[in-house]
């Protein structure tokens, strides 16, 4: 796991150190065990490196056997299968990663249809003279890039290309509008002018400094064949055991974010049967929200199975105080609130000493666990893709159309592939909500606490699994998930398995209105709140906070992340201080 970024300069022109050195510098948390910059002529690359497997022969750049160059941001689950595949190939370090670069000189650029992981890599190819980058087909390793008349830049986060001076912070207003109204921004186009996301499982091969080619891993599987309902339960625990033993492979310590509910519970069971070590677990609580509070379920799961589990509580000072640096961490912004408890997790990982954790990312877009899912649910909504938007007419928020470009697109496509609407709106999920704001905000809240996160729900075989489930096993009657909660009850009898899906939540809203006159006037002053809100529009939404807390918590956000990622206020100050600031 590592903070990766590279350049190659148009023309011949030569890449420069102190561009790669600062490309390094802005990505220091994600990899503060090493950082190594290669260059030569006018190609530079760099990784810093976090070091989970090979810790000390591991660092990069990793070389194939005909001189490629290889940097990586990831972990290669069938490392092992690839190098005994390999025949006759030497390899000279225990990376995981160090495969990939053998695999590209004897395939070429579609290389990765051979790995199963989580990664963004980069090879400069000095034969064909050409940087090869690839982003894994989830999208579970962030990777952007810029591509102008100086050349072609890429990196682990949009900040670090905007540190480097190769862009300015400058806000696409489309982007914008659409962060706002779906809590996050889809497809390749980021909020920021001039930066461009590798689509989940994209490669695109770099010739000269300009982009030449571009290929695509899809995530989900063509549908083929059925699994039987008599050997569901079986596939289900074989294909989930081999994941979850996959996504142990380490050689430091780790452990597992336990929120109390059907997916985090199933990956403490399966780690518990197959690690030799007791489990450590994380819990997080909400002071005096008990409504809220899973952490006293999860602690007592835990409890039940013989694991260790830490519970860290979050209230209302905590989220004055830390909520500018959260929003600063997300530098690709998503208004979910469930960044705020991922983000103390991720410090608490850190602080008990754990650099890897697991994570039950992924099971509803596969399992169908979300309640918009549910086809008692689609056939009252119009169209078979129901999209709920944050603001509406009523709040006088006038945004324009080019917001809803991005999506109608992701939804054309999916619809040319998929028949049901249920399936379509997995596959859509699974395209942009999950890498767009699950795991943007899985990815930089533990990577800014130097913590790698594995979601072993996000595995090619499980994808591939759940592709062959009918719809009776993953939706009944006003439950999504029907498979896992089996399995589950039959693991746990006193797991109430087949209760309804609570979700992450955070009692922000609240929060937010214990202190709206105070904060509504200092978030309406916010200049980028200003160019699209008026002060009473401003306050109604603040003081309504505890009634709907979604727009509350989006406003207040963007004028954070804005404050702080477009305007560059220091983030290290309470909420108060950094929208004062920002509103002089």
């Amino acid at each position: 796991m590592c903070g990766i970024a590279g350049m190659f300069m148009r023309g011949g022109a030569a890449a420069e150190a102190p561009v790669l050195q600062a490309l390094a510098d802005a990505l220091y948390h994600r990899g503060p065990d090493s950082t190594d910059l290669w260059r030569e002529g006018s190609v530079g690359l760099l990784s810093d490196r976090l070091a989970i497997m090979d810790v000390a022969g591991g660092n990069q750049p990793l070389y194939g056997p005909a001189g490629s160059v290889l940097v990586a941001n990831g972990e290669i689950y069938n490392n092992p299968d690839l190098r005994a595949a390999l025949v006759g190939h030497t390899f000279l370090t225990g990376s995981d990663c160090e495969p990939a670069a053998h695999l590209y000189e004897r395939d070429g650029a579609g290389y990765a249809s051979a790995l199963r992981g989580m990664y963004a890599i980069a090879i400069w190819d000095p034969a064909l003279e050409q940087l090869v980058v690839t982003r894994d087909p989830f999208g579970i390793k962030p990777l952007y890039y810029v591509q102008n008349e100086a050349g072609f830049f890429f990196a682990s986060e949009p900040q670090a290309l905007i540190a480097a001076g190769i862009v300015a912070p400058q806000v696409v207003e489309a982007q914008r509008d659409e962060l706002l109204q779906l809590k996050y921004t889809v497809g390749r186009q980021t909020i920021y002018a001039g930066i461009e996301r590798f689509l989940p499982g994209e490669t695109l091969v770099i010739r000269d400094g300009a982009i030449a080619e571009r290929q695509r891993i899809p995530a989900l599987p063509a549908r083929a064949g059925r699994t039987r309902l008599d050997g569901a339960l079986a596939a289900f625990d074989k294909v989930m055991t081999d994941s979850v033993e996959q996504h142990l492979h380490t050689d430091v310590p780790y452990g597992l974010f336990l929120s109390g509910g059907i997916d985090s519970s199933i990956l403490l069971l399966l780690m518990q049967r197959l690690s030799k070590t007791q489990i450590r677990a994380i819990t997080v609580g909400y002071a005096g929200d008990p409504a809220m509070d899973e952490s006293q379920a999860a602690l007592r799961f835990a409890e039940r199975h013989g694991a260790e589990c830490h519970r860290v509580e979050m209230g209302e000072d905590d989220f004055f105080r830390l909520a500018p640096r959260i929003a600063a961490a997300i530098d690709d912004p998503t208004c979910d609130a469930a960044v705020l408890p991922t983000w103390l997790l991720g410090r608490a990982a850190r602080e008990d000493g754990l650099k890897v954790t697991l994570c039950g990312e992924g099971a509803d877009e596969l399992f169908a666990g979300y309640r918009r899912y549910r086809p008692n649910l689609l056939k009252r909504l119009r169209g078979d893709m129901p999209r709920k938007v944050v603001f509406d007419k009523s709040e006088g928020v006038a945004f324009g159309t080019d917001w809803r470009v991005g999506i109608a697109a992701a939804e054309a496509e999916v619809r040319g592939r998929w028949s049901g609407a249920t399936q379509r709106l997995q596959a859509l999920d699974v395209a942009e909500w999950l890498p767009n704001d699950l795991l943007v905000k899985l990815d930089r809240c533990l990577m800014i606490h130097s913590v790698e996160g594995r979601t072993p729900y996000l595995d090619p075989e499980v994808a591939k699994f759940a592709a062959t489930l009918p719809d009776t096993l993953k939706i009944q009657a006003d439950l999504g998930k029907i498979l896992p909660r089996r399995w589950l009850a039959a693991a746990d009898p006193q797991y109430p398995a087949m209760a309804k899906k609570r979700g992450f939540n955070t009692p922000v809203g609240g929060w937010i209105a214990a202190r709206a006159p105070q904060i509504a006037p200092l978030v309406a002053r916010q200049p980028g709140v200003r160019e699209l809100f008026t002060p009473t529009t401003v306050e109604a939404i603040i003081g309504d906070a505890a009634r709907r807390d979604q727009p509350a918590w989006s406003l207040l956000y963007y004028s954070l992340w804005h404050s702080t990622r477009i305007l560059g206020i220091p983030a290290e100050h309470d909420i108060a201080i950094v929208l004062a600031e920002a509103g002089r």
